[in-house]
């Protein structure tokens, strides 16, 4: 564990944003140095481009008639935001207090190098054969993605895929991630006036787009606060212990906000509709002028159970907006962006190995199954590439790292027993296999 983590930090001090707007010769860094990761491990490694970021492929042999396992994580990682808002810099890894703090530490730097960990591990006795996929742009959207699995399909292929980009229900609790919500993105543009005027001349009779726009983002809530659109789908989850004082500690949510919604908080988290106004182009309050605003558009970002289309979802909100009347302003709705959720078939051989490896990396703590409420659209992307693979979600993360956020962190205790649960998973598996022989 000493050298897996100090080449975690290695990776963690390469700030490999692949959002266009940053430099991307430190994602082409990024892919260099995991490719050369894999390479000591005795991997046969290529990086390969389809039109976006540098992904990392590699391959080695396991023994005649042994399983395939591919293991999947990115190398890319979020923006870092305002650096003030870390108590050290993002890009600097720093460990306090059992827990190692830095972009990328946790999301998911530390899922690549679990699967390296589990390499080392067995060394020259790897007991399956073993496909790796590090993506470059999961974090930008995996546009490339398709193309990727398209064209290198082939060499992905395996009996059990293990995507280790999700999270553990608590410190000292495993978890397998069984359904993730879809995502529907969305922007609104309302407008009132062919232009800004005086709003001392004309405020009173004629309307601002800014407060049209707020009355249109009050309707896609109801009076409880669960989304307005018709035509959504609700799932049913599997109900653990999570109390409203747990979610409240771990969101961070001020003492007078009220909860929203209705149904268990689970079922609210990870299998009901939710509606969030994720951005807001209008005149800033420091450089605002006495005016009535012309046009104002909001950046919608909509969860969606994971069984509903988001095709579908997509067609209800675009309705929905379009009908509603503001003060008769113009109201237009475009498209961002769509992803599928993803539901698992927990049963089978593979599953049953997973939740004995986790078990006993965990000193006897059985995993439990949860549900994410965010998306994840390469998981059901690699589930239609190959829909005879058994998909595992495993992840690194706990309430606490704080992914995309300032302080993001990786609880090091917790990511020594990942580690050690995927290398018991593949001898696991290696074991299995030689059993049906």
């Amino acid at each position: 564990m000493p050298g897996v983590r100090r080449d975690l930090e290695a990776l963690t001090r390469i700030p490999s944003v692949s959002l266009g707007s940053f430099d991307q010769s430190h994602v082409d860094q990024s892919a260099e140095a995991v490719a050369a990761l894999l390479r000591a491990e005795g991997l046969e490694v290529q990086i390969v481009r389809e039109g976006g970021a540098p992904a990392v492929l590699a391959r080695k042999a396991g023994p005649a008639g042994a399983p395939t396992v591919t293991l999947y994580a990115h190398h890319d990682v979020q923006p870092p935001g305002d650096e003030s808002d870390w108590d050290s810099k993002p890009f600097e890894p720093v460990e306090r207090d059992g827990r190692l703090y830095g972009r990328g530490a946790a999301d998911d730097k530390a899922g690549v190098m679990a699967h390296i960990a589990a390499l080392r591990a067995h060394a020259d006795h790897l007991p399956v054969g073993v496909n790796i996929f590090v993506e470059g742009e999961e974090e930008a959207g995996s546009e490339s993605l398709p193309t990727i699995l398209d064209k290198h399909g082939d060499a992905l292929a395996a009996d059990a895929i293990v995507l280790a980009d999700s999270q553990n229900w608590q410190i000292g609790i495993p978890a397998l991630t069984t359904t993730l919500r879809g995502l529907v993105r969305a922007v609104v543009t309302v407008r009132t006036l062919s232009h800004s005027v005086h709003s001392g001349m004309f405020g009173g009779p004629v309307p601002d787009a800014l407060t049209a726009l707020a009355q249109l983002l009050t309707r896609l809530h109801d009076e409880k606060g669960d989304v307005a659109v018709p035509g959504l789908v609700t799932d049913e989850v599997t109900e653990l212990a999570y109390d409203e004082q747990r979610l409240r500690a771990e969101s961070g949510a001020l003492p007078g906000t009220r909860l929203i919604g209705t149904g268990s908080i689970l079922q609210r988290l990870w299998g009901k509709p939710t509606m969030t106004v994720i951005g807001i182009d209008a005149p800033s309050v420091a450089t605002a002028s006495n005016t009535l605003v012309a046009s104002a558009r909001a950046k919608l970002s909509m969860r969606i159970a994971p069984s509903q289309d988001p095709q579908a979802a997509w067609e209800a909100l675009r309705d929905f907006v379009l009908a509603q009347d503001v003060w008769g302003a113009q109201i237009e709705i475009d498209l961002d962006d769509v992803g599928p959720g993803f539901s698992a078939d927990t049963k089978g051989p593979v599953y049953d190995a997973t939740r004995a490896a986790f078990s006993q990396a965990w000193d006897g703590t059985d995993p439990v199954d949860i549900g994410v409420g965010g998306s994840i659209p390469f998981v059901a992307a690699f589930a239609e590439r190959f829909p005879q693979a058994a998909i595992l979600v495993t992840g690194v993360e706990d309430p606490d790292t704080r992914a995309h956020g300032a302080n993001e962190s990786l609880h090091l205790g917790e990511f020594e027993r990942v580690c050690l649960a995927e290398a018991l998973l593949l001898e696991q598996l290696g074991a299995d296999g030689k059993a049906e022989d």
